[in-house]
């Protein structure tokens, strides 16, 4: 797999023209979307539009994904046979919306592997991304998360949740009237279980969108509660949230600087003899060397990407 996302562009399979653009984005990750941006009278026949995309379309290193139609619906197990046997080879991921179980993602699996198998793909190439979105998701996280070693992430569907879970919410993404009569953040609940749930798991977690797209300062303070609840990348719906983005989920400079000094400390000491160090007055121990190797991690990934 490809170095993880810090952002997925989102663009309609309906549109040819939206996602030429959304391949030359400065996006981590394309995603193709057969469900919610399309009406249902032109879902089956944008499925073509995705095949030519991924086929005929250069998206460089960016990750290759589309969303097909929720499980619930009779376009999703055409959109998983026509998509892939016309362009897998081409696929990195595909997104499942509204998954509410772990028999969810084995099915996906299931067809996948047939596919894979009559199409003469490496079986297992392809992986999938589960979005949480419902309240029967939210209490089924842990066995969706480890359901198969096909799944990649864990995705955060606010809309969805908030209609299921019968949450009042005037715009997705952010703040409204409602944060207002409720003492802390609405959504750290289901949040922080997708985290704990993928972390557990060693899969990926992943922030949803945030529907005022012009509202970059916005998308900045909700990027960044995602940032510190564990999430490691977010979806954007306009090329102007991308660099916000990828900058909310790349660590900062005196992160890094941080980091870089404990392992370089600890190194030393190590070499000395000496088990225990302290860095700018504070005292390392195990859990500090996890955390700096983490974010060393996260920003040679960045230099990958931008490399």
């Amino acid at each position: 797999m490809p170095v993880a996302p810090r952002s997925y562009l989102l663009t309609p399979a309906s549109n040819p023209a939206m996602i030429a653009k959304a391949a030359a984005s400065p996006a981590d990750a394309v995603c193709i979307d057969l469900e919610d941006a399309v009406a249902p009278g032109e879902k089956e026949v944008s499925r073509a539009n995705v095949i030519r995309a991924l086929r005929e379309i250069d998206f460089g290193s960016r990750l290759r994904l589309f969303r097909i139609n929720a499980l619930d619906t009779p376009f999703a197990y055409r959109d998983l046979i026509e998509v892939v046997e016309g362009a897998g080879s081409r696929l990195d991921l595909v997104i499942v919306p509204k998954v509410d179980r772990a028999e969810d993602v084995l099915f996906v699996d299931t067809l996948l592997t047939q596919i894979e198998w009559r199409q003469g793909f490496a079986p297992g190439r392809i992986g999938i991304e589960a979005q949480i979105e419902t309240a029967r998701g939210c209490v089924n996280v842990d066995t969706i998360a480890a359901a198969s070693p096909r799944l990649d992430a864990l995705v955060f569907g606010m809309g969805d949740y908030a209609a299921s879970t019968r949450m009042p919410l005037a715009a997705i993404g952010e703040p409204d009237e409602h944060d207002r009569d409720y003492p802390g953040h609405r959504w750290h609940h289901v949040m922080s279980r997708i985290v704990t749930a993928a972390r557990a798991f060693d899969k990926r977690a992943i922030d949803g969108p945030f529907a005022s797209f012009r509202d970059l300062d916005g998308f900045r303070r909700a990027a960044g509660v995602a940032r510190a609840l564990g999430f490691e990348g977010k979806w954007c719906i306009h090329p102007g949230q991308l660099a916000a983005a990828n900058d909310a989920f790349s660590p900062p400079t005196s992160e890094v600087a941080w980091a870089r000094t404990v392992l370089e400390e600890y190194e030393r000491a190590t070499a000395a003899g000496r088990g225990a160090i302290t860095v700018a007055g504070r005292m390392v121990d195990a859990a500090s060397l996890r955390m700096a190797r983490t974010i060393v991690a996260r920003d040679e990934m960045k230099g990958e990407r931008e490399g």
